[in-house]
């Protein structure tokens, strides 16, 4: 009788015993009800085929899919204070960092890498919503300005993609300075002419919104996507009014200048690499132009002598003895009386129009 017990009892309480089913096997779109299979949620971007409603993507997809063959370098990010503050309240900071990072499998909100789009090198950064909300603390500022820091050296486009609640509050007035910090970054991508290309995800808002979040070259947003500094709540209450509908979405902001286009995300990828490579060959055609000379020019040179002369002609000062002041301006006639340089003939002749010297 041993097998029956061993072998013939075990297999009948197998049959009978409920299959657990993974938690994300199936995913209910918020938008219109409909379930889909995660798998094919995952293999379609996120992007719910029926209603389109785009669902958040995790940090490591969106660099997956941004990359060319989903292939990146994962930018090591410097080490911060972990719990500066000792900020406790329901729970402890440590605790819902350790839940977060279990959760995510990143150390913050914020993950960067670098690789090649369309075989042009890019640098890019994601903020994880799945971490604390996307939350902006001195780990997630260091993350952003490392990646700006990176672009600038390597002579990349920087690309972020925001998605935030706003700023930590566990961190207090610490997370409150990352904003202007990050705003350092994006002068240091401005003075190397580099592009910083901003793609706005659901949602943005926050001390995000109020800094480096909208100080892009080119913003994008994916659509349905909110994005503000205080939540439409808020606003209401504050306002006493109902506000209109649509308002602080994507096409909303469009309609109203905030944003230049909204993308979907199966063509997200195809335009930001369209703007790089644009922006980019406007960077090497200004950088092959030949520079100005910084030193003013007040007249032309006469046969060498032009150092002395112009140096004793004061500021200001025209050549028919006018200056700024004077109301009235060189006519024609005036021009044709101007003697030429060095009787070479017009060619180089000096024309004086508004108080503005130069050579014809």
């Amino acid at each position: 009788m041993n097998w029956i017990n061993n072998v013939v009892r075990p297999k009948i309480r197998d049959f009978w015993r409920k299959r657990e089913m993974p938690d994300n096997l199936w995913v209910k779109c918020p938008d219109s009800g409909q379930m889909i299979f995660y798998r094919d949620l995952e293999a379609n971007q996120f992007v719910v085929p029926g209603s389109g409603y785009h669902m958040r993507m995790a940090a490591p997809a969106r660099l997956a899919s941004l990359f060319d063959d989903g292939e990146y370098e994962k930018i090591e990010l410097p080490d911060v204070p972990v719990d500066p503050l000792k900020f406790r309240d329901e729970r402890r900071y440590t605790d819902r960092l350790k839940d977060a990072r279990t959760k995510t499998g990143q150390q913050d909100a914020v993950l960067v890498g670098a690789g090649t789009l369309d075989g042009r090198p890019v640098t890019a950064a994601v903020q994880d919503f799945n971490f604390m909300g996307g939350s902006l603390g001195m780990a997630a500022g260091e993350a952003v300005l490392k990646g700006m820091f990176t672009a600038v050296e390597r002579g990349t486009p920087f690309i972020l993609f925001a998605a935030s609640g706003g700023a930590r509050m566990q961190e207090g007035v610490l997370s409150l300075m990352q904003m202007p910090r990050t705003t350092v970054g994006v002068q240091r991508l401005n003075e190397a002419r580099l592009p910083y290309i901003v793609v706005l995800t659901h949602p943005t808002t926050g001390g995000v919104t109020a800094s480096y979040a909208m100080l892009g070259d080119v913003h994008l947003a994916e659509p349905g996507a909110l994005i503000g500094f205080a939540g439409p709540r808020v606003i209401e209450q504050t306002i006493r009014e109902k506000l209109p509908e649509g308002f602080q979405r994507a096409e909303y902001l469009l309609e109203h200048g905030m944003v230049d286009k909204v993308v979907h995300r199966h063509q997200l990828r195809a335009t930001i690499s369209r703007i790089c490579a644009l922006l980019m060959a406007q960077r090497q055609h200004k950088h092959a132009q030949p520079q100005p000379s910084d030193a003013p020019r007040i007249g032309p040179p006469l046969n060498g002598a032009g150092a002395e002369e112009d140096a004793s002609v004061p500021h200001g000062a025209k050549p028919n003895g006018r200056t700024d002041g004077d109301h009235t301006d060189t006519t024609d006639a005036d021009e044709a009386a101007t003697p030429p340089a060095n009787g070479e003939g017009a060619d180089n002749a000096v024309k004086t129009t508004r108080g503005d010297t130069h050579l014809s």
